[in-house]
């Protein structure tokens, strides 16, 4: 099983399982914003349409290429689309990073205190951490490309582990969670993410 488990089909597979909730949510958005058709709790995103439309432009690109790297599936036989992939996925990776942070200066009451300062700090260590695996692919620090490209997905898909948490929760009661209870629902999904991450980082 552990074998199954390290090998690059079972990673990309097991990182789609993950994530194919939340990469299907921002296709079907990708489509919706441009038709005008935004469901009626998500009508107040139409005064940003162009932040809300990269944003999940970026964050579907981002889930749905960020399994085929890190399962390693390009690297043996394909590294140079590996390199190209890796491009695209950088730049997704940026559009996530910069949106959040536009839809969060036009909507500085949307969330709480706490959501928005999560989203902040998350945003903007989603852009360092970008920043600083390119820098170290220049420098053919393969190692520390490869660890910083990892905190940087696991940024990315933070979202996810919150949908993961908050779904569950929408289907039982009817309801999301509110107040202090989605606040640490966000913030503790989020920062286990980044959390795991890290620890992966430091045992490989």
């Amino acid at each position: 099983m552990t074998l199954r488990l390290v090998s690059p089909g079972g990673v990309t597979a097991a990182l789609y399982f993950g994530t194919f909730l939340t990469i299907l949510l921002a296709l079907v958005q990708v489509v919706q914003i441009p038709l005008s058709a935004l469901p009626e709790d998500s009508q107040r995103l139409t005064a940003a349409p162009v932040w809300h439309f990269i944003h999940v432009l970026g964050g579907a690109t981002f889930g749905i290429l960020g399994p085929i790297q890190f399962g390693r599936a390009l690297v043996p036989k394909y590294g140079r689309l590996h390199k190209i992939v890796g491009r695209v996925f950088v730049a997704a990776g940026a559009m996530i990073s910069l949106s959040s942070l536009g839809l969060l200066v036009r909507f500085p009451d949307a969330y709480s205190v706490a959501i928005s300062s999560g989203r902040l700090v998350f945003g903007i260590g989603l852009g360092v951490a970008l920043a600083v695996a390119m820098q170290a692919i220049y420098t053919r620090d393969f190692s520390r490309h490869r660890n910083w490209m990892i905190r940087a997905y696991a940024i990315g898909i933070g979202a996810t582990a919150v949908t993961m948490v908050f779904f569950p929760i929408y289907l039982i009661t009817g309801a999301p969670p509110m107040g202090i209870a989605a606040d640490i629902a966000f913030l503790g999904a989020w920062t286990a993410c980044v959390v795991f991450a890290e620890v992966l980082v430091r045992r490989i």
